[in-house]
Formats: C-alpha cells, structure tokens, sequence
C-alpha cells in the first residue's frame, strides 16, 4: 500500500485526468533500512552511557513521525491506495475513451474525470471540473433530465436521458446522452456514482436523415397509383396506403388503428382464397387473385392483387405484401379485360364450388367458394388431393367420374357422396371433361355442392311422411278393430249376463272380458300416436299436476333410481287432459327406470319459455310463440343415433320380446302432437337421454255457443271413456237403473254390432228402429213421421257420414237427440259439424253398460 496526501480536498474537490504517478520504491525501504542498521552499528561503538542520549533521541524522533502519520491517516491527509489501481492497462481505457466519465463522491464532488468528461463539459482543465449538474445548471432544455438522473445517483439506480443542447449564438446544437450509475454493489462503492456523458449529434442526424427518406418512401407509397396492404396471420389489416383507402371509402386512421380485419373489406369468400396458400417452411410465395373488394358503402370493386407471403422456418406465415390493381377502368376502356373480369367475377362469386384437377385429383384451380367450402372439409390448399374430402368408403365412386372425365367422355352422372369428417356430411359432385389439349394438366372440371342440409330436410320430410303414413294406417286398422271389440264386448255382455258367477264357464267368459279390455286399451295407444283419440282438455297448472304424480313415479321407478322435480317459477297455465298427460310423464319415467338398470337419476323440470326464447331453441317445425316446456332428463344408457328417429314409431322397441309392445313412446308422441305441442329428443350413448316437450301456453278466451258440442258430452260418455281404461263402471254399480222407454234409431253400418247393439238396448224397454247407413235413416225417419226420441249413429258410414246426417235430420226436427259413436276421437269430425249443435258422444270400444248408461244420460239431459 502507498500513501497519498491532498491537502486542498477540504476546499476543492481533487481532479485528475492524468495517470497517477506510481508511489513508493524497495529501494527507498532498503535505503532507510540500511541508514537504521548503520545508526545502531555506530551508537554500539559509543558505549552505553555515551549512546543513551543518541538513543532517547532517535526514538522520540521515530514516535513523533509515527504519530503524526497517524493523525493525518485518520484526517483523510494520508489515505492507502491499492497497488492495483496503478494498472496502465485500466487507466487508460477510463481516461481516452471516447465518452466522458466522471466519479462523484456521495457529496457530489468530482473525485476523478478522464479528458473526454473536460471537453464535453468545457472544462480548462482538472483545477475547473464540475461535476454534471452544475455545468446545465442554467439550461432549461436540460434541467429535467438532470434532475432525474440526480435522483436515480442518490437512490444508487441507473438512468439513462437524451437531451438537446442548444447552440450559443446561432450555431448548430447538440445531442447528448448522459447516464448515470453506483460505482459499485459494495456498500461504500454504491454511494459513489459514475457519469458518463455521449455526443450522439452524427447518430441523430443519421437517425433523421433515415426517417425522412422512411417518410418519403411511406408517402411515394402512399399516393401510389396502386393500392397496397398488409394482413397479419389473424386476419387484420396491418398496414392500408391512402390510395386503397380512398377507393374503399375509408378514413386512412381508422384503418391504422387496427379497427378493420380482411373479411371486412373483401368481398365474398374472396378472404378465403387470400388464406388457404400452402404453408412451405422457409419460402416466399407470391399469388395472382382476380377478386372483388367491398367498400364502406356496400358496393364492390372487381381487382387483381399480388399476394405475397413470407414463411417462417417454422412454417407460420408472416404479415403479408398485397399490391392491389383496379380493374375498374377495365370494364370501360378494354372489350378483353372486361370480359375476363366479368368471368372472374363470376367464376368466384357462383355459390358453387368450382376446381379443375388433374388426373391424380390434384387441384390445378379453384374459385373462392372452394377455398372456402375446402378449410372446412380439410382441403388447405390447390395442390391437395380432392379426394381427401371424400369418405374412404365413397371415394372410389369420385375416382371413376375424373377417369371417366379424363377419357373425354362426356355426360357423366353427378355423384353424391358422403364427406370426411368427424360429423356426417354429404356433397354431390358434377365432373366435365376439358378440351382435349388441355388434358396434360387438367383432367376434368368439377363442380361441388354441399347435400347437408338438404339431406338432412328430406330424411325429416320423409321420416314426418312416413309417421303420418303410420299414423293413418293405425288410425284406421284402429277404427275397424274397435268395431270388432265392440261386438265382442257386447256378446260378452251377453253372456255375463246370462251366467252366474258360480256357472263352469263364469271364469273364462270373464277372462275373455279382460282381454277385450286389455285389446281395447292397445286400439286406444294406437288412437292416441295418430292423434284421433278422445281428449277431455282442461286448463292445468303442470306444478300442481306433477307434484300429485311424484308419489306413483317413485313406486314406478324403484328405489335404485333418484328422483327430482325442479319447478318453473310462475308456470303459464296449459290446457290438457289431465290422465293423458299422465300417461306422457309415466311412459317416459318408465322407460327412463329401464335405461337405468343399476340406478341413476331421473329429473323433471319445468320452464316458461318465450316467444324470442323458442326462436333461439331453433327446434325445427316449432313455430315462434309462448310454451311450457317440461323436460324429462335420465342418466341412462342414452339412444344410438340409428335408432334415435324410430323410437315415436308404433311396435317399435329395443326391449326384449315379451317385455313391450313398441307403443309407449308413440302414445306420447300422439298426445303431446293432439294436445299441439311439440317434442324433442336429445340423447348421446353412455351419458343420458333428454325428452324435451314443449305444451302451448293458454290464454283464456270467451266462451262462444260454438264451443257448446265440445263441452256438452254428457257424464255417461266421459265414465264410458274411463272404463276403457280399466273396470267398466256399470259393473261397479250393478244396482243403478239403466232401463228407460222411447224411441230409438241406431244407425251402424257393421250389421253384427248393430245386432248385439240394438239387443243391448231392447233388453233395457227401449223401441230400436235400425238403419245401415244416413240415407237409409233418413227413410226410417220419414217412415216414423218423425216420432224418434233418440239417434244412436256411427260417425263414418258410407254414402252419407254422421254430421250430415245430423244436419239432415236437424231440419226436419230440430229438437232431436243424438249421440255419435266412433273409433275416431271426436276432434277428427267435429269441425265438419254446423256451429251450434249439440251432441253427446261415445267412444269404441264400449260395453253394453256402457251404452245404456250413455242413452239414459243423453234422453234425460238433451231437450
């Protein structure tokens, strides 16, 4: 370590822009050595007394330096350098660098300054330093940035602040760059700042010279002749020049800030040409499009762009280079160009998909509609193979119609196949041969249009033919068998009648009534899926109703089965059959239980949906208005997608033989369609099944006269409807007097019901006339003079039906009673009835009881 004294830094703080001169030699040290060596030798000599003096001398001498040294170590006078701060090497990379440096202390005194820090501070020399905030002190231009860069030294940060000098009486300024940072991380060198000062004028004015030619290139550019722009890998316009902004229509700032993407300003599927370039690692593409770009107002303009699109090695497209030509002129000034930009308009605004491909399927061109249609069928560019869009198991049938295209042969059949995909879809493809001398490179010309949606239109259209084909069909196999029920009900009427409970044959006579019961209730599941069963509407809260169900549904379902009804808020009222509703929500509980045969979950819930609500459902054949939809959802095995139009079909089941008669889900399908409302199914195999049913909110009306007919059957024909369910009434109530005294005409055109019919109502005292058919009953009646209590006619006969004979018979005597039975459900005849008349009306199948019951009500009430 060597000393260094400097007695003015009290005053002045030290500067120096010179090396320091090397302190102390190891010939100075062995010099004093020597001299003390020579001095002890030479007091030896003397003696002891005689040297003691010379001794005492010598080391208050020696003391009195020593702590004079010691003084002025702890003064600061003498301080302790390191030897290593002497390096020539480092001393002078600090003091001829380029930028100017200066060390402040932590009272901001200049400690060190190289040359450069003198010049750039217009210092004389070391004695006239100053440290950076006091040479700008006066300069406005420069006293924030200073201030900053003081605040960032006292906080031991780095800062960095470019500022302009300005020049003293007229001459150029400056550009300098000063930067401020700790001397170090040490504790003590952190209070110690480093100031570095740059002249960066040259680099400025570079800097400017550079960013005028950039807004002279920007602004030839811009008012070029030919639009440009630029579109970044997300589809946004990067970059739009002034030209193409004022033929679109377009603020030039508005198109700077990001605001418009490509499908904005392309017209078409145009954009979808511009994005399906074959991605080729590394490489500069550079495609010719003939499209028509859109402007604000709506119109379009037909032009020719220059694509080109650099990719990255990993393939991603950057930002493109589009140099875009007006071919508007075109259209005037050239016959050529107009008419190539006419086809070209043409070619790729068809909503045709139009491609040319080689023998190999490759595409060689394509409209936009193709590029379009292609993304979302997997064709990314016109260098693949067509016939990747094609299933595997219908390619073959593509494959031959290019070959046969590549032949020459014409009028080649279109071919429909199925599409590749997760999803089914389907396409129907044309293929034309080209000109012979054109077949090097193109084979054949083929033309595509998607087949979805219309296929999809016209399973729906023939599945609802079909299920209206079935539903006629069961309607009437319904109506004729409920005719052969009737006469075997009757006859076992008979036959009970005739045979006491203790007879042999009392047993199988009653298990024949059974069957007949149970047959009948089938007949009336087939009347419910054709729509033309007997319904008694009435106004229903779906709340109330399916909370009295809850009960029977858990005894229906079991115990392994979870249950839960989730309930609307403020349901709209419905206006149903109460016990064919019933029905709907059993059936399908039930066949949720069975889809859940190691339990699961069954939920109801209920909700009002609007008008606008039903829109956005987009349920197809449901038109816009107000519903309560009641959703009945399972966690079950859920319905394969083959099968999921089938399951509203009669007989149709997935059940094992013996355990179902196919009619559940039809009879539901029936009623929900009767009552005018409308279901849907959603199921996936393995997660559930969902039965969406949506019933028509009812708005209570003023009651008309007309309406009478409908409300008017009497409470005989409802029981007898209910005893078709189950037990017949008049067998619980033996004792009730069902005998009676008038004048009947039963008109039926099935002689052997007649019969039995007319057998049936003698036994109970009344006087039956018969009559085959309405002409023939209105001969009986002229042949009575009129004097018929009561008519008893089947609604379809031939010749003439039951409501004109009704009408007929009515003008001859208006005060006649009537009651019509059919198989038929009373809906399906009565708006052929005149506006009000009154009528009572029996179901098919019915007992002898039943009739009777139905005839008394009907001689006691009508009047």
């Amino acid at each position: 370590m060597t000393a260094e004294t400097d007695h003015d830094l009290p005053r002045e703080p030290a500067t120096a822009h010179e090396p320091s001169p090397r302190s102390g030699s190891i010939a100075l040290v062995l010099l004093v050595a020597a001299a003390l060596v020579a001095v002890a030798v030479g007091l030896m000599t003397l003696g002891r007394v005689q040297a003691q003096p010379y001794i005492l001398g010598i080391l208050a001498v020696l003391a009195m330096v020593g702590l004079f040294n010691l003084f002025a170590f702890a003064a600061g006078i003498i301080r302790f350098v390191d030897r290593s701060l002497d390096d020539p090497v480092m001393g002078h990379i600090a003091d001829h660098a380029f930028d100017g440096l200066a060390v402040t202390d932590p009272r901001g005194h200049v400690v060190y300054s190289n040359a450069a820090y003198l010049t750039l501070t217009g210092a004389s020399g070391p004695p006239d330093v100053r440290p950076v905030e006091r040479v700008f002190i006066g300069n406005p231009d420069v006293s924030e940035a200073v201030f900053r860069l003081l605040k960032a030294a006292r906080e031991g940060k780095r800062q960095q602040e470019e500022v302009r000098i300005s020049g003293v009486d007229g001459s150029q300024g400056r550009w300098l760059r000063m930067r401020v940072r700790p001397l170090g991380t040490a504790k003590r060198d952190a209070k110690y700042a480093v100031w570095s000062i740059a002249d960066i004028t040259r680099d400025r004015e570079r800097q400017e010279d550079v960013f005028q030619e950039l807004q002279h290139a920007i602004e030839y550019l811009d008012h070029a002749p030919c639009g440009f722009f630029s579109v970044n890998p997300a589809g946004e316009l990067a970059y739009v020049n002034a030209t193409l902004a004022n033929w679109l229509d377009y603020d030039l700032a508005e198109i700077g800030s990001g605001g418009l993407k490509l499908t904005d300003i392309v017209s078409g599927d145009g954009a979808s040409l511009l994005t399906s370039i074959v991605a080729v690692p590394g490489e500069v593409k550079t495609e010719v499009f003939d499209i028509d770009l859109r402007m604000r107002t709506g119109k379009s303009m037909p032009v020719r762009l220059y694509h080109k699109l650099a990719f990255g090695a990993d393939g991603v497209p950057g930002p493109s280079r589009t140099l875009v030509i007006s071919r508007a002129r075109d259209e005037r000034s050239d016959p050529d160009r107009a008419a190539e930009v006419r086809f070209m308009r043409f070619f790729d605004h068809t909503p045709m998909a139009i491609a040319t491909v080689d023998r190999g399927g490759n595409v060689v061109r394509a409209n936009a509609r193709y590029a379009k249609l292609g993304q979302g069928l997997g064709l990314d560019s016109a260098s693949k193979s067509i016939f990747r869009a094609v299933s595997s198991r219908d390619r073959h049938i593509l494959i031959a119609a290019i070959n046969q295209a590549a032949e020459g042969q014409a009028d080649i059949a279109p071919v429909e196949v199925a599409l590749e995909g997760t999803k089914e879809r389907w396409g129907q493809f044309f293929v034309t041969p080209v000109e012979e001398d054109e077949r090097d490179t193109e084979a054949a010309i083929v033309y595509m249009l998607e087949t979805t949606e219309r296929r999809a239109l016209e399973n729906q259209i023939n599945q609802s033919q079909k299920m209206e084909t079935v539903g006629q069909l069961a309607g009437g196999i319904a109506h004729d068998f409920n005719n052969v029920l009737s006469a075997i009900m009757m006859a076992n009427d008979f036959l009970l009648n005739a045979h006491k409970p203790t007879d042999p044959s009392f047993q199988d006579i009653m298990q024949i009534k059974q069957n007949a019961t149970r047959a009948a209730t089938l007949v009336r599941q087939l009347l419910a899926f054709s729509r033309r069963q007997t319904l008694r509407p009435q106004v229903l809260d779906l709340g109330d109703a399916l909370s009295d169900l809850a009960m029977l549904l858990r005894r229906l379902i079991g115990e392994k089965v979870k249950h839960e009804t989730i309930h609307g808020r403020d349901l709209w009222p419905v206006k149903v059959d109460v016990s064919q509703f019933e029905q709907v929500i059993v059936n399908l509980a039930v066949n949720a239980r069975d889809a859940m045969p190691d339990g699961g979950k069954l939920i109801i819930r209920t909700a009002n949906v609007t008008a606008e609500e039903s829109v956005k459902l987009a349920y197809k054949g449901m038109p816009a208005a107000d519903y309560v939809r009641i959703e009945v959802s399972d966690t079950g095995t859920g319905i394969p997608a083959d099968i999921r139009d089938k399951i509203f079909e009669p007989f149709f089941s997935t059940k094992e033989v013996g355990k179902g008669t196919g009619l559940g889900l039809s009879t539901v399908y029936g009623i929900v369609k009767q009552t005018g409302g409308f279901i849907y199914v959603d199921s996936e195999p393995g997660k559930g099944t969902s039965f969406q049913i949506f019933l028509p909110r009812h708005r209570p009306e003023p009651e008309t006269q007309a309406e009478t007919p409908a409300a008017a059957t009497n409470g005989a024909a409802a029981v007898a409807t209910e005893q078709v369910k189950g037990a017949p009434a008049a067998d619980a109530k033996p004792r009730t007097d069902l005998t009676g005294q008038g004048t009947i005409l039963l008109v039926e055109d099935e002689e052997g019901l007649r019969a039995l019919n007319a057998r049936g109502l003698r036994s109970r005292g009344y006087t039956v006339v018969e009559a085959e058919n309405g002409v023939e009953a209105m001969e009986v009646l002229d042949e009575q003079g009129g004097a018929i209590d009561l008519v008893v006619s089947d609604v379809v006969m031939p010749e003439m039906d039951g409501p004109t004979l009704l009408k007929a018979m009515r003008e001859q005597n208006p005060d006649i009673k009537f009651i019509f039975v059919s198989g038929y459900a009373e809906d399906a005849f009565e708006k052929s009835l005149p506006e009000g008349q009154q009528f009572d009306f029996l179901p098919k199948p019915f007992t002898l009881s039943q009739l009777v019951a139905a005839v008394k009500e009907t001689m006691t009430k009508q009047g």
